[in-house]
């Protein structure tokens, strides 16, 4: 019984000395950790230190970088962003058209076969007055030559005539007879000479009535043509109109619409009628039955390579705003409906930034939201800028 009791003595003792032991090592334990804690606390500064090299890459990953040299190799531009006036603008639809008075029509004066005086004689070609346009002939067609009918017909009213005289006085013909005489006269007279000046080898010519371009040529080589008929139409270059299709929603504001711009289908450039001699002649004060559409016409001076009958974007100048942010249409890039400008914010380091767009004149856009009085825009050289952001690679000697 006793050693029973000795030896359930002697576990219980080994079974506390394990567990202060176990204890000790839990605690030393714990001291190491926190110790480690301490210390990884205190290391946490370099650890920091990148996260901020991370960050500060991540904004140098949003520059834009491109050297002086390259810039001024592209000739890269900037503009400040000022604050200034800017006209409501009413984007539409035009075309160009000829003036009344400023396009004539030659028709055929003798009814035969065309010949065109010249092979160059095409559509654009620049022609004089006077200068001969095509031969017209009939010697060949069944019903004979008109013009030498006219030198025979005149010539045989002329004799007529002259013994008709002899005889009125002599009182062998009435007086009756002799006008009808002379009035055959006359009229074979003025048949032949409103031909003779015009009768070649060729036929009867016809002749350009002003000075101006071949707008159209209305038939071809070889074909028979009646008298009067169209054969081609002459324009003067010089004063032309701008005809804008404007919808009806905006009738209220045409009465402000004082001058436009306006950019042809052909061409990337923008004509500016307050630089053209331009004026606003009328504009329709209702539409009509067949169209939504209200005319507004302005006419101008054409010193470019205009063309009447295209077809033109058009820009109406309406009411105008104080305090307008706005750019070149140049400075905007479109990247999946939205639209880019590219701000530099030092000599080698330029920034991409979203701008909400309002009016555009076609040579300037307003710029409602994301640009700043004082930010300097890229105004050319967009293309370069926007090639340089796809290379993250930063020459050396750019600091930040």
């Amino acid at each position: 019984m006793k050693t029973n009791i000795f030896t359930l003595f002697i576990i219980i003792s080994l079974f506390m000395v394990s567990c202060d032991s176990s204890k000790g090592k839990s605690k030393e334990l714990s001291q190491h950790t926190e110790q480690h804690s301490e210390d990884d606390g205190h290391g946490h500064g370099p650890e920091q230190k990148h996260t901020d090299d991370e960050d500060s890459e991540g904004d140098h990953a949003e520059e834009i970088v491109l050297s002086e040299s390259l810039a001024k190799e592209v000739g890269l531009e900037t503009e400040v962003a000022t604050a200034a006036s800017f006209r409501n603008i009413i984007k539409t639809s035009g075309q160009i058209q000829a003036p009344q008075g400023n396009e004539q029509t030659i028709v055929a004066t003798s009814a035969g076969v065309v010949s065109f005086t010249n092979t160059s004689i095409t559509d654009g070609a620049p022609v004089r007055a006077g200068e001969s346009i095509v031969s017209i002939s009939a010697k060949n067609l069944q019903e004979g030559d008109p013009a030498l009918k006219s030198k025979i017909a005149f010539e045989t009213a002329e004799k007529e005539y002259r013994r008709a005289e002899g005889l009125v006085a002599d009182r062998i013909i009435s007086a009756k007879e002799f006008e009808q005489i002379r009035l055959r006269y006359e009229t074979a007279k003025a048949v032949y000479q409103g031909q003779a000046a015009n009768i070649t080898a060729a036929g009867i010519r016809v002749t350009s009535p002003i000075n101006g371009y071949l707008k159209n040529r209305l038939v071809n080589q070889g074909e028979y043509v009646a008298v009067g008929q169209p054969i081609a139409t002459v324009a003067q270059n010089r004063r032309l109109q701008l005809r804008a299709e404007v919808s009806e929603n905006y009738f209220k504001h045409l009465r402000y619409v004082t001058t436009a711009n306006f950019k042809t289908a052909y061409e990337d450039v923008t004509y500016k009628l307050s630089e053209l001699n331009g004026k606003l002649l009328s504009y329709g004060k209702a539409s009509n039955s067949n169209s939504f559409y209200i005319p507004v016409t302005f006419e101008f001076d054409n010193v470019g390579d205009i063309i009447p009958g295209s077809f033109t974007e058009v820009y109406l100048f309406s009411h105008e705003k104080e305090n307008v942010i706005s750019v070149p249409v140049s400075a905007l890039s479109e990247e999946q409906g939205l639209n880019f400008v590219y701000i530099q914010i030092e000599p080698e380091a330029f920034k991409k930034q979203e701008v909400t767009i309002g009016q555009n004149n076609g040579e300037r856009v307003e710029i409602v939201k994301g640009l700043n009085a004082g930010q300097k825009v890229v105004t050319r050289g967009v293309t370069q800028v926007k090639l340089a952001a796809s290379s993250s690679a930063i020459p050396d000697g750019h600091n930040h």
